[in-house]
C-alpha cells in the first residue's frame, strides 16, 4: 500500500465517527462532545506524522 493511498483512506475515514449529531431532545440543534474533537486531533496527528515521515529526502 503506498502513502498517498494511506493517507487518502485515512482521511476518508477520520472524519466517520466525528459526526455532529442532534442532540439530547433539542430537535435541530447539533452538538460536538469532547471525543468527538479528540477523534478529529487524533486524525490530524497521524496524518500530520505520515506527511513527515513520507517526505521524501
Amino acid at each position: 500500500m503506498t502513502t498517498k493511498t494511506l493517507i487518502g483512506a485515512t482521511a476518508a475515514l477520520a472524519g466517520w465517527p466525528a459526526l455532529a449529531h442532534e442532540g439530547h431532545g433539542l430537535p435541530g440543534v447539533s452538538h460536538w462532545h469532547a471525543s468527538d474533537v479528540f477523534g478529529v486531533a487524533l486524525a490530524v496527528a497521524v496524518l500530520a506524522g505520515l506527511w513527515w515521515f513520507g517526505r521524501r529526502k
